[in-house]
């Protein structure tokens, strides 16, 4: 064990389009043209819950069927979120900057990796085709999604975890020791003929209900049950479609944003590792 539609016809967003609604006004705008296989990306400006303006980066990689969104928020934490659309694995990273005065490492880094399912984002190729008309706006999020709790109750072996997802190697290098799942979805990866060495024990579930959250633990040196918090504060959830006299079907013309906040519980070994975590 490690430590670790047609409610009304919508129509398309005047900011938010598909590219080829684009092309003929922007030409051929970043990522596109760049060679067969290079990502598209598409940098936003996205109003966080607490109020405050950041930059966000998403890109889409069609042929490997992923999508890539990066964000920092204004406590200089670097979160990023990884779907990984063939092989149903979502991956959370959190690049937590230490407080050096504390005498805290640089920073700490966690990987959360659960499983995706595909009406929670739109499809890679309909992302690399997403561009802006307006750079400098400031995106808000149409819908906000519940907050998700995740009990994560597995560690990933860092060394195998190319066998569930290629992308676990490069998003969860700073990681490698602090990457976690959860028990139902390594089943179902398990049936999915995902090798068992990628998975390693943690503490039952019930032995870590009786372990103390960290928040409330004044001993450094104590195993302890971490929580940690973030937030994809804008993301294309759905894609919109359009009808017109002169095309006998629906066509997709825009996305729909939507903001979710998750929520992961794990266990740590001991509670400097956890220093983040002060609420009770």
């Amino acid at each position: 064990m490690r430590p670790p539609g047609r409610r009304g016809v919508p129509t398309a967003s005047p900011a938010l389009l598909l590219l080829p609604l684009l092309v003929p006004l922007l030409g051929a705008p970043r990522g596109v043209g760049a060679g067969p296989g290079a990502p598209a990306e598409l940098r936003v400006r996205v109003r966080l819950p607490d109020g405050q303006v950041t930059e966000e980066s998403l890109q889409a990689d069609s042929d490997a069927d992923s999508i890539s969104l990066e964000l920092r928020k204004p406590d200089g934490t670097l979160v990023s979120f990884t779907a990984d659309f063939k092989k149903d694995v979502k991956i959370f990273r959190a690049l937590i900057l230490g407080e050096l005065e504390k005498g805290q490492s640089q920073f700490q880094a966690l990987c959360f990796v659960t499983r995706l399912h595909h009406n929670e984002i739109i499809p890679s190729e309909a992302m690399a085709k997403l561009r802006q008309k307006n750079p400098r706006a400031v995106r808000q999020a149409e819908e906000v999604r519940g907050l998700e709790h995740l009990h994560m109750d597995v560690a990933v072996n860092f060394s195998q975890g190319g066998l569930l997802s290629p992308h676990i190697h490069n998003v969860c290098a700073e990681a490698a020791d602090s990457i976690y799942a959860r028990q139902e979805d390594v089943r179902f990866w398990l049936e999915q003929g995902v090798d068992s060495s990628v998975f390693e024990a943690l503490p039952e579930a019930s032995e870590q209900q009786l372990l103390p959250r960290c928040g409330q633990l004044g001993d450094g040196g104590r195993p302890c049950v971490c929580r940690y918090s973030l937030s994809l504060a804008w993301y294309p959830c759905l894609l919109k479609y359009c009808h017109s006299r002169d095309r006998p079907a629906p066509y997709k013309c825009g996305i729909r944003s939507c903001q979710k906040s998750y929520s992961f519980d794990f266990y740590v070994p001991q509670r400097q590792l956890c220093l983040w975590d002060e609420e009770p």
